[in-house]
């Protein structure tokens, strides 16, 4: 079955950068658009940002100019690179493969805490 798995999320202070990986297995990954959501405490999850098989990218206002994604079909991974990172980004991050007229997929998730 599909398998998506995080990693790269842990403490940063504010201002600070981190990488998020999410490496994807059981599918046709170069076809499929990819996304991150994340989750705080008490909210909704949000959509961060989504990639599409060509490559083309959409964000958050929230954080447009501060984080990119993108995607290496020949290693089945999308990367989330943030920076200026704020404490109100502070949230569990997952990864998502759109369905195609199938259900989504997603990743069991990785924790980003931004505090001094």
């Amino acid at each position: 079955q599909v398998q998506l798995v995080e990693s790269g999320g842990g403490l940063v202070q504010p201002g600070g950068s981190l990488r998020l990986s999410c490496a994807a297995s059981g599918g046709i990954f170069s076809i499929y658009v990819m996304g991150w959501y994340r989750q705080a405490p008490g909210k909704q999850r949000e959509l961060v940002a989504t990639i599409t098989n060509g490559g083309y990218t959409n964000y958050a206002d929230s954080v447009k100019g501060r984080f990119t994604i993108s995607r290496d079909n020949n290693k089945n991974t999308i990367y989330l690179q943030m920076s200026s990172l704020r404490p109100e980004d502070t949230a569990v991050y997952y990864c998502n493969r759109k369905g195609l007229g199938t259900p989504d997929y997603w990743g069991q998730g990785t924790q980003v805490t931004v505090s001094s």
